[in-house]
């Protein structure tokens, strides 16, 4: 376990841990306090917001944690290879408790168990230390407090759009007052939809740990890591696995709004909704290590996205399908160590961002190819993609939004023509696999014209490089994916001398900025995670293997005590900033040990 001495108080930080089981998820602090989590979904109103603040000003409000007496240290950790969660706690007189969190997942009678409850389960490790249980769940965005009721071995929490109920071995009395009491032995604490138990609730929590632990097991066993940094990698994958919304398929960025980008910026966004760009990216790492599972799943519910669109379609929609995500600022919440605003949904859904035709069939085609899958796509599926591949060839050289979401300029970004290249690109393949050869020559000869075009408008060759925009000037670190989607080798001379363009101008040491030129906001002042990875696959793939390893090592060390990152980093402050945690990140962590580790082979 890492463990850290701690102050009386300190201001939030982004050492948190996720848990979650597909359906409900939660982050828990290094003490741990369970400071966010909402309900009854990833984008819903949060019940536990501490780690935004409290309007009332209580720092206790909106958090469920467990307090011990005279706290001098905690040590936290995952069980190795699940999302089960263990933090120790030690008094000064050496007395220590130990806080097991997880949200249940197994299968039970053939189908996934993945109720909407989060298990706390205390037990003392040494002597009978004093405890005390705070359980602060608000309502409106912490505006509501709850009516309390109780029983004889629950509490249920009325708030205005929904009531929560805690069951717990713990005297309910002491839970409700916040009472200080000394724990001779385990306590649980289920708390999840007002519904009793159909069993003990010790024998319950009990039980579902060891099942939600032999679950997460079997599914890291089956997964194709590679030799080197296995266990940064499977954490990576857990992570992914609990940021999809299991009942639709969606998955969301991050599970969190409003962490800004940097300290004061008011770089802060919703960010718990479902992007394609990032779903696309999460399917296929994880599709790198034989789990297919998840794609399947997003794949349904993108085909609902797409059936229901009238040709333009959205760059992200909420995870139950929604299109209108209207954003607006919650004022009763101050935000991030008071850093606002806080933001709930996007006005992003209101964007044209075209690269998002390609993300789509990058997507979707891998299950045209792999004969493993319950129900490979076939010519049915391949007919509705292509409304989608039209949509990116009629808007290959029009101005966008861009991927980085520019919300008071519009140009022909080289990275929304580099992904609507390659759904044409895709779609000649695609169209050759089900079976019809005259479309595979029609998508072919687009995706060569959207090239000669790109290629053309895209390459500056004052500052030998490609650039952000056709016929621009300014450096942009998304042309990295050139090589990643196959658009052009890697070894080609305008694709090496970008890279060595963009390390001088927008790179920090290891870390990488999205691009030079100001935006909406000014200039960026932190480094993009995801864009630094992108750099490092640029630099295998040209060659460059040590420089790769020693930035991808750095970048491994920029993790949380817990394995996880978030959207940006900053290099002076040495602090992670941004939504969190960023699935964007995690994949990056996914493809660089992929890309660089040493084979399997060599050790045998």
């Amino acid at each position: 376990m890492t463990g850290r001495p701690l102050a009386p108080t300190a201001e939030p930080t982004l050492d948190l841990a996720l848990i979650g089981n597909g359906g409900v998820g939660a982050l828990v602090d290094v003490r741990g306090d369970i400071v966010w989590s909402c309900v009854p979904r990833f984008d819903g109103e949060p019940v536990f917001h501490a780690l935004l603040g409290s309007p009332s000003g209580q720092v206790e409000d909106g958090r469920f944690g467990v307090r011990l007496e005279d706290l001098a240290r905690t040590e936290q950790a995952y069980d190795p290879g699940t999302a089960i969660l263990r933090t120790r706690l030690y008094d000064q007189a050496g007395e220590s408790i130990e806080i097991t969190d997880f949200a249940p997942r197994f299968l039970h009678h053939g189908r996934m168990f993945r109720p909407a409850q989060i298990v706390r389960r205390v037990r003392p490790l040494n002597g009978h230390p004093r405890i005390r249980l705070i359980v602060r769940p608000r309502g409106d965005w912490g505006i509501h407090e709850p009516s309390v009721t109780r029983g004889s071995n629950h509490l249920r929490y009325v708030l205005p759009s929904t009531t929560i109920r805690l069951n717990t071995s713990a005297p309910p009395v002491y839970v409700a007052e916040g009472t200080w009491f000394s724990l001779h032995g385990p306590i649980s604490l289920v708390l999840g939809p007002d519904e009793t138990l159909s069993g003990g609730i010790d024998e319950t929590a009990r039980d579902f740990e060891e099942e939600t632990s032999k679950y997460w097991r079997h599914w890291t066993r089956s997964l194709a890591v590679p030799l080197e940094w296995q266990d940064a990698v499977i954490r990576a994958a857990i992570t992914l696995k609990m940021c999809q919304f299991e009942e639709t398929g969606a998955i969301v960025a991050a599970m969190t709004t409003s962490l800004p980008e940097a300290a004061d910026s008011g770089r802060n966004w919703d960010y718990r909704f479902c992007w394609l760009r990032d779903a696309f990216f999460v399917v296929r790492a994880l599709n790198s290590l034989s789990e297919v599972g998840t794609m399947e799943d997003y794949l349904r519910w993108l085909h609902d996205v797409v059936r229901s669109s009238d040709g333009h379609i959205q760059p992200l929609y909420g995870i139950g399908l929604e299109r209108v995500l209207t954003e607006r600022i919650v004022t009763q919440l101050p935000g991030y160590r008071g850093m606002g605003p806080v933001r709930a949904g996007n006005q992003a859904y209101e964007h044209f961002q075209h690269d998002v035709y390609g993300n789509i069939v990058l997507g979707a085609a891998q299950a045209f190819h792999d004969h493993r899958l319950f129900r490979r796509a076939d010519a049915r599926d391949f007919l509705l993609l292509e409304r989608v591949g039209e949509q990116a060839w009629r808007l290959h050289d029009q101005p966008d939004a861009g991927m980085w979401e520019l919300r008071t300029r519009a140009r022909v970004h080289t990275s929304s023509a580099l992904m609507c290249w390659a759904a044409c690109d895709r779609l000649a393949r695609i169209a050759g696999v089900v079976g019809m050869p005259e479309r595979a020559v029609q998508w072919r000869q687009r995706a060569d014209t959207i090239r000669q075009r790109l290629l053309a408008a895209a390459w500056n060759d004052k500052r030998k490089a490609f650039v952000a925009g056709f016929d621009g000037d300014d450096l942009d670190a998304s042309v990295l994916l050139m090589a990643e989607v196959g658009f052009i080798a890697a070894d080609d001379p305008r694709f090496v001398s970008t890279v060595d363009v963009l390390e001088r101008n927008l790179c920090d040491g290891p870390f990488m900025r999205r691009y030079e030129a100001p935006d909406d906001f000014g200039l960026p002042q932190t480094a993009f995670n995801v864009c630094a990875f992108w750099r490092v696959d640029a630099l295998a793939r040209t060659g460059r293997i040590e420089r790769a390893r020693e930035i991808f090592e750095v970048l491994l060390s920029i993790r949380n005590a817990s394995g996880l990152l978030s959207e940006d980093y900053d290099p002076r402050r040495r602090e992670l900033w941004g939504n969190f945690p960023q699935t964007y990140s995690m994949v990056g962590i996914i493809n660089g040990a992929t890309r660089l580790s040493a084979a399997w082979d060599s050790i045998i």
